[in-house]
């Protein structure tokens, strides 16, 4: 596959406590994980100190991987709406450290990678990590937020292939 294009992607599923990520590169219709983990704050951090960490890590993450763009789980609506802004100040450290890198972000619902890797929008997050370990031929199952950061990486190389009158706006 000498002649076919290399592309990466960083995946983001954003928490304040524990944001997963993953990188993966798309050769064709070949992918591979390239690196994925999570961005883990102790409880006892201020909340202050765990944005600058998840800015850090993501800023990081883009330099040491080189990703063309990034990819980010869709806000869910949270019944607490304490949860829902820290989880918005969560995700802007996410779109900063993009930002300042110079690379695009888009934005794919719970239930959209949910069908796109299972064909099913209600599925459980054990089939998405079953299905993530499949796709990208990995030997273990990551750890959850991990695999959850992996499967919106896959969905945006999926989504993008898409015609552009089709695809997810960036954000």
């Amino acid at each position: 596959m000498s002649g076919v294009k290399r592309q990466r992607i960083l995946g983001v599923d954003t928490s304040l406590r524990s944001s997963g990520v993953g990188v993966i590169e798309a050769r064709g219709p070949e992918l591979r994980a390239v690196a994925y983990g999570r961005i883990h704050n102790r409880p006892a951090e201020l909340h202050s100190q765990c944005l600058w960490n998840i800015f850090e890590e993501i800023s990081a993450l883009i330099e040491t991987h080189q990703p063309e763009c990034a990819a980010i789980e869709g806000a869910f609506f949270a019944k607490n709406a304490k949860t829902a802004m820290v989880l918005g100040q969560a995700r802007g450290a996410v779109l900063a450290a993009c930002a300042k890198a110079g690379i695009p972000v888009c934005e794919h619902s719970p239930r959209r990678v949910k069908q796109a890797l299972t064909g099913n929008g209600g599925a459980q997050k054990d089939q998405v990590a079953k299905m993530v370990m499949q796709l990208l031929q990995l030997e273990e199952q990551p750890q959850e937020d991990a695999a959850d950061a992996l499967a919106v990486a896959i969905t945006h190389y999926h989504q993008a292939s898409l015609p552009e009158a089709l695809r997810v706006p960036q954000i």
